[in-house]
């Protein structure tokens, strides 16, 4: 088993970036989710409600930000003493705010007011201490440092949606950061931890999936397959601690170091049995 495939969201909910290696950081990949739109009150802002920041694509320069949307530029630094509290779900986070210059621009590019916000050296959280035995460092992602997929389940769940008559999806869709060459289907419900380059990723928590993975990773458009109907056919949580459809696991970084594209992966950690879904009929 390999990594497939590597992405870095610069910008949470912004346009993925597929990179050859990564630096893996006790709170995930460099550069992973560490910027992020917010409402002006600090409240995040996500695809969910913002399809348009599909069509965002965002790269890093230090601790600035180059923005582009459908030909429009922007580059957006930080200052340290800037700051806004904002949060995710019931977190909340003293991040970096952009100027006001900045935000208004933003603010004209998605039609309502919002600001953008940077978690820098001064930024912390830490999430998911039921699931990970201790608070694990993250930054601007929904949970968990990372997140992984495998080629099998995107290849069942396909099979799922033409079964349906729907439209193949990509991985995409779902926002992956490692993705593994992996032909048996689910079979990450069964790893408890894997290891790469001598890092270890403890499988902590299934990932369930919202409306977002129905939205076109290119223009945020709702069209194509939909893979959580695809996924209510197999993939329902039985477990009322994460309810409905499930694709992907949040894993935690053990320790730090370099992964790449062609890494071998290995199993160390097993599971006594899989997570619980709901059958269908």
């Amino acid at each position: 088993m390999k990594i497939e495939g590597l992405n870095i969201h610069p910008l949470k909910s912004g346009r993925a970036i597929p990179v050859e290696s990564a630096t893996v950081r006790l709170d995930g990949l460099a550069g992973d989710r560490r910027f992020m739109i917010v409402e002006p009150d600090g409240r995040f802002i996500t695809q969910r409600e913002l399809q348009a920041l599909a069509r965002v694509e965002a790269t890093a320069v230090g601790d600035s930000l180059h923005l582009e949307m459908e030909g429009r530029q922007l580059f957006a630094s930080f200052e340290p003493e800037d700051r806004l509290e904002v949060s995710i779900w019931d977190t909340p986070v003293n991040a970096a705010v952009a100027d006001e210059a900045v935000n208004e621009v933003l603010s004209d590019w998605f039609a309502r007011p919002v600001k953008l916000v940077h978690m820098d050296a001064q930024a912390a959280r830490a999430e998911g201490e039921e699931w990970a035995g201790t608070p694990a460092p993250v930054g601007f992602a929904d949970g968990f440092p990372v997140l992984v997929t495998t080629t099998g389940s995107l290849a069942d769940l396909n099979r799922t949606l033409a079964e349906k008559g729907q439209e193949p999806v990509g991985m995409d869709r779902f926002r992956t950061n490692i993705l593994l060459s992996c032909d048996e289907p689910w079979a990450e419900d069964l790893w408890e931890a894997i290891e790469i380059n001598g890092i270890v990723f403890d499988f902590v928590k299934p990932c369930a999936r919202c409306i977002m993975t129905t939205q076109d990773q290119m223009t945020g458009e709702r069209i194509g397959g939909n893979p959580i109907q695809g996924l209510a056919e197999k993939r329902m949580s039985a477990d009322r601690r994460v309810p409905g459809v499930l694709f992907g696991w949040n894993a935690v970084p053990r320790a730090e170091g370099e992964i790449r594209l062609g890494d071998i992966v290995t199993v160390v950690k097993t599971r006594g049995e899989r997570w619980p879904m709901k059958v269908r009929g």
